[in-house]
């Protein structure tokens, strides 16, 4: 999602410096953060939420072992004020906690990348033999041949457990082999949870909360199964953005855990990117994962071509300033989050925003909170922007009823000159309509082909784009009512010229004057009627 370009030497001088700015010893009363102080932290992200509909979210900042920032701006939609401790979904950056809970059993001998998932797990199966090839690492980098193009999940029934998220995959198809493309799908990651239960011999929940949460002091972290478990969790409902404003909606059902069900704090967070950036321990010294075993996690697979950023439950990419950079993002319909590691200058850096996918504030919070620890400009907010393009769709809105009414009232006029034309040009004439219309009925597969064939209701598309949404709802309709109406008149015009025909007892359509009964009378200087023109 970061754009990438070439380092320059004066970032490199920059990254130079601020590596050689981190604190020699954990001990010093307050760490060095570089230029992600915290009064430059609470500027930004003041003026991000003063000039974007977000109400408000939650942000953590580490630099090594050494919290910089733990902190909530703005409130929820309760009205109560956003803190470091407030509950947040983080949606898939509960992927990378995912990845170190199978990692964990990979050091443990329980289990190995490579093995097929099978193996270990023999109630996953799906409708094509080849999913007995899937292997581990595959379901952790997205290469397991799943995808939404063949299991709509998003729209799929939800299930009461991970047992369950695992069996409704046994009539579902794969899109392609084991290993042969990449197809980012939240089921591999409920699998691989599934497999972890199978294999620790306890519920994932309780498996993380004693190997992850427990030692790195995440006591206000859980993992749960469903979204309406989210809220119960603690969760605010969060937002969509309308015409400048943040809307609270209910978030849409779905089966979350073990691709997005952690609920945590920016407290939590911090403890959580330590370890990340610590080699796997937190910073009193609890260990989750060895170092080795936490490098294999933020490295790509790039294997055959592919996962050339994917790594396990991370992405490797640049910050767009060119420094290297280790991130997920974790997006749902009323709320987002993202987490980061730029290991040249030791930061971690987590941001859980209180509103949805079509405004992406979270992406946009940490890109430039990223920026500003690269010692580069961030982004203005796109909140105006967001805000114009609202506007021009409400406008064409109404430029939708005005067209509507219009064409109601001329449908006769319409009707009359479709039965004077050649029916193909007529054909021709209601083709864009019926653009209007099919757009207006699949909307979600659009948007999906638009994000690399990923799936979503129509119903669910409303929390992506409301405004487009209702604009093309509105023009569907208005279209279907103009052309209905249009045929109700062409079929009563046709009767009319039919019973016109059969009244004269020949064609309406014959030439004027074609026989002496059907001649029109005129009118002479005196003002009295004659018959063919001949007084």
């Amino acid at each position: 999602m970061f754009p990438t370009r070439a380092v320059s030497p004066s970032l490199l001088c920059v990254g130079f410096v601020l590596l050689s700015a981190v604190p020699a010893s954990a001990d010093a009363e307050r760490p060095d953060s570089g230029p992600l102080t915290r009064e430059a932290v609470d500027a930004y992200v003041h003026d991000y939420l003063d000039s974007s509909p977000l109400p408000g979210a939650t942000v953590a900042i580490t630099r090594g072992t050494e919290v910089v920032l733990t902190a909530g701006y703005g409130t929820d939609s309760r009205g109560e004020p956003m803190t470091a401790d407030t509950p947040m979904g983080v949606a898939s950056v509960s992927k990378s906690f995912t990845a170190l809970a199978v990692m964990q059993l990979v050091e443990d001998g329980e289990v190995a990348l490579d093995d097929p998932v099978a193996d270990h797990l023999p109630e996953f199966t799906t409708a094509d033999p080849r999913s007995a090839e899937i292997t581990v690492r595959q379901l952790l980098t997205h290469t397991s041949g799943m995808a939404d193009a063949t299991f709509e999940e998003k729209g799929a029934p939800v299930p009461d457990d991970l047992a369950g998220a695992v069996a409704r995959l046994a009539d579902v198809g794969l899109a392609a082999a084991p290993g042969a493309e990449e197809h980012y799908h939240n089921p591999n990651y409920q699998v691989a949870a599934r497999l972890v239960e199978v294999l620790s011999g306890r519920p994932f929940a309780e498996f993380l909360d004693e190997r992850t949460f427990t030692p790195l002091g995440m006591d206000d972290t859980v993992t749960v199964d469903s979204a309406d478990e989210v809220f119960a969790a603690g969760v605010a409902r969060g937002h969509i953005a309308v015409l400048g404003r943040a809307v609270p909606i209910v978030e849409p059902e779905g089966y979350f855990n073990g691709s997005s069900g952690m609920v945590t704090t920016a407290d939590d967070m911090a403890r959580w990117l330590i370890a990340q950036n610590n080699g796997g321990a937190g910073a009193d010294g609890a260990r989750v994962l060895s170092e080795e075993g936490v490098d294999a996690t933020h490295a790509p697979l790039d294997q055959d071509g592919l996962g050339e950023t994917a790594g396990l439950g991370w992405d490797t990419r640049e910050s767009p300033s060119g420094t290297p950079m280790v991130a997920h993002g974790g997006i749902q319909f009323t709320y987002t989050a993202y987490q980061a590691l730029l290991p040249e200058s030791g930061y971690g850096i987590a941001v859980m925003a209180n509103s949805g996918l079509g405004s992406s504030d979270a992406y946009a919070l940490l890109s430039g909170l990223v920026a500003l620890a690269d010692g580069a400009e961030p982004d203005a907010p796109l909140g105006p922007v967001l805000l114009a393009v609202d506007l021009v769709l409400v406008a064409l809105l109404g430029l939708t009823g005005y067209l509507a009414c219009r064409g109601v009232r001329r449908a006769g006029a319409w009707a009359e000159a479709a039965r004077r034309r050649p029916w193909w040009r007529t054909c021709v004439r209601l083709l864009p309509g019926l653009g209007v219309i099919l757009v207006a009925v699949f909307p979600n597969r659009i948007l999906g082909l638009l994000s690399q064939n990923r799936h979503m209701t129509w119903e669910q598309t409303f929390y992506v784009i409301p405004t487009g949404f209702t604009l093309l709802v509105a023009a569907g309709l208005a279209v279907t009512v103009v052309y209905a109406v249009r045929a109700v008149r062409s079929v009563a015009a046709r009767t009319t010229v039919g019973e016109a025909c059969d009244s004269t007892g020949g064609s309406a359509t014959r030439g004027p004057w074609s026989d002496g009964d059907a001649r029109p009378a005129v009118a002479d200087r005196t003002g009295r009627g004659v018959r063919g023109g001949r007084a």
